[in-house]
């Protein structure tokens, strides 16, 4: 790759976050054309189920410049008739010279891309900075290849001695706007918002995606509560026709992914209370982790997370940095956990 690819390739991945949680059950994929002398011609991003996908959107863009430059995508186009034509068949008859391409199409239905731009003479270069793309728009997606689930992003704000709400159960507002706004742009790519009937209780959480001013946004992901008892009544926010909601009975974590991997959601962000949560990490099933920290101490209260089964330090479930960031008076930490753990008596959770 020269400079003009490495940087349209940063610029493929940005385009790709700008659309998660709008593409679901298709992949967010970023893409951008350069002409033949190296400059962007065209950007593009997959649009929602039954849109152009991200090179169709780029080669429209680019017109006849795209002709014998690169196409640079952050997944290999695909090769398969669809709601949507062949992504490399577009981009030979737009007369692209070259692609380079971050990660190889994992899908067998899909596959096939790369062999058939080679076949049509254009020069492929298949895993082109692969790990940061994988890592970025596209990893819920690719969850869900491997794993047959959505992928869940555990958020939580917590004081710095760990503690979600004081002991009288007072809990708003642990961080400030700057943090609170963050979150709002977590939810917005995402699929869906998990609670537990306890948080549902006790907050009674809207869970909607609002701008700075309050006003929710056009698009809203779906609002799913974990309530096995049915104990959340009809009057609860989250039954307001702000946004869809989902009630489900599922009797474990991994059930109620299943049930919303069927729903074609890709991306959860799991926002339950200390119960929830630990049956979810129990589990083995939080892929990345979102935690607001706040320069505060309660000394009493509710903890993060509840108890995982965990009884030695050597077995503590641990978690890797992938970013730090202030927000306001506030840090931000993102973690993937890189080992998990799944002791007893924790499997349920948020009835």
């Amino acid at each position: 790759m020269n400079a003009a690819e490495h940087a349209a390739m940063a610029r493929a991945r940005e385009l790709g976050l700008r659309v998660l949680g709008t593409t679901s059950p298709n992949p967010p994929v970023g893409a951008v054309v350069l002409d033949a002398g190296g400059a962007v011609v065209g950007e593009g991003a997959t649009s929602p189920p039954g849109g152009p996908h991200a090179e169709v959107h780029a080669l429209a863009q680019a017109g006849a410049r795209a002709r014998g430059g690169t196409a640079v995508v952050t997944l290999e186009p695909c090769a398969h008739t669809g709601r949507t034509g062949p992504c490399a068949d577009a981009l030979v008859a737009a007369g692209v010279a070259r692609v380079v391409v971050a990660v190889p199409e994992p899908t067998r239905l899909a596959t096939g891309g790369a062999a058939r731009l080679r076949a049509a003479g254009v020069d492929v270069e298949l895993g082109a900075e692969q790990d940061e793309a994988a890592e970025g728009a596209l990893a819920a997606w690719l969850t869900g290849v491997r794993e047959q689930r959505p992928h869940v992003v555990w958020k939580v704000a917590t004081t710095l001695d760990g503690r979600v709400a004081a002991a009288d159960g007072t809990s708003r507002w642990i961080t400030g706007p700057e943090a609170r706004a963050e979150v709002h742009r977590l939810r917005a790519g995402c699929d869906a918002v998990l609670v537990g009937s306890g948080t549902a209780l006790a907050d009674d959480p809207q869970l909607t995606v609002r701008d700075a001013e309050g006003r929710n946004a056009e698009r809203q992901p779906l609002r799913v509560v974990l309530d096995r008892r049915g104990r959340v009544p009809a009057s609860a926010r989250v039954h307001d026709d702000a946004a869809p909601t989902l009630v489900s009975t599922a009797a474990t974590p991994a059930a109620l992914l299943t049930e919303l991997f069927a729903r074609d959601v890709r991306r959860v962000l799991l926002e339950g209370g200390p119960t929830l949560a630990a049956a979810f990490l129990a589990a083995g099933l939080v892929d990345e982790a979102v935690v607001h920290l706040a320069p505060q101490l309660l000394g009493a209260g509710t903890p993060m997370v509840g108890a995982l089964g965990i009884s030695t330090i050597t077995d503590a479930l641990h978690l890797h940095v992938t970013d730090v960031t202030r927000t306001g008076g506030d840090v931000q930490i993102r973690l993937r956990p890189t080992r998990h753990t799944g002791g007893p008596g924790t499997t349920g959770g948020g009835s």
